[in-house]
């Protein structure tokens, strides 16, 4: 019962909060939209026949879920992440955390329930990014792709949401949640398979990328991107993605301090 109250609380108060709203869904429209300039300007054209000389052949292009989603996931982890952790940092240093200990609610009741507020947030995130994404990219995808390219970004959004409120645990102000964004984004830049396949990568920075969310998330796109797959090819990165939200909401809700 506890749970619910304080989810129905937390939506409310995300609904009231434009700014909040903006930066979580308006955000990433803008930043998807400068991508797909970028894509545009460096997109390989074919160079003009000699004669005499066969054709040379087009690079592949990048305007493919291959290259794109991995990007569009890093946005909406890197987003979700910080946001999220910057808001439940200002509910600590206003008290409403501290209230809420002294009411008698449990320390798993507030943490799922702020979960469960920002479900909604989620997924009305996961769909707005992915339909600019399809629609600026021109993809051509079966309805079956995406259904499995909106699940990944929505629960790799959860993880991420997770992520911020185990963060946001270790922090007494919204300043300090900025120094763990290089701890946790860049080496999901790096590591993850966003840039570099992870399989070129030293053995030593390909295990440091297995413990990164991103990673099974890339996985998961890289898959079904080929265009060759079935479900059960993708069911272990979904479960260890579906790991990580668990797991970070029991830590999360273990280390959530009573006092300041």
């Amino acid at each position: 019962m506890h749970t619910l109250i304080i989810g129905k609380r937390v939506i409310t108060q995300l609904k009231g909060d434009k700014r909040f709203l903006a930066m979580s869904i308006i955000a990433p429209l803008i930043i998807i939209y400068f991508l797909k300039l970028l894509f545009s300007a460096i997109a390989p054209v074919a160079p003009p026949p000699m004669p005499g000389f066969f054709p040379m052949p087009v690079m592949p292009t990048i305007s493919s879920p291959k290259f794109i989603m991995p990007a569009i996931a890093l946005i909406v982890h890197f987003l979700s992440f910080v946001l999220c952790a910057i808001l439940l940092v200002q509910e600590r240093t206003r008290g409403t955390l501290e209230r809420m200990l002294i009411s008698g609610f449990k320390k798993t009741s507030i943490i799922a329930g702020y979960t469960i507020g920002y479900f909604g947030l989620a997924t009305v995130q996961a769909i707005v990014v992915l339909a600019e994404a399809i629609w600026l990219f021109e993809l051509h995808l079966d309805t079956k792709t995406i259904l499995l390219l909106f699940s990944v970004i929505w629960m790799l959004a959860i993880v991420s949401v997770m992520l911020g409120i185990f963060i946001s645990t270790f922090a007494r102000h919204e300043g300090h949640v900025f120094p763990f964004i290089p701890l946790i984004i860049l080496p999901s830049v790096f590591l993850t398979g966003v840039i570099v396949s992870p399989d070129k990568l030293p053995r030593w920075a390909e295990y440091v990328g297995c413990l990164l969310p991103l990673r099974y998330a890339n996985n998961i796109i890289e898959t079904i991107s080929n265009g060759l797959y079935k479900i059960t090819d993708v069911a272990l990165d979904f479960s260890i993605l579906a790991g990580y939200a668990v797991a970070l909401l029991v830590i999360a809700s273990k280390t959530l301090r009573e006092t300041e």
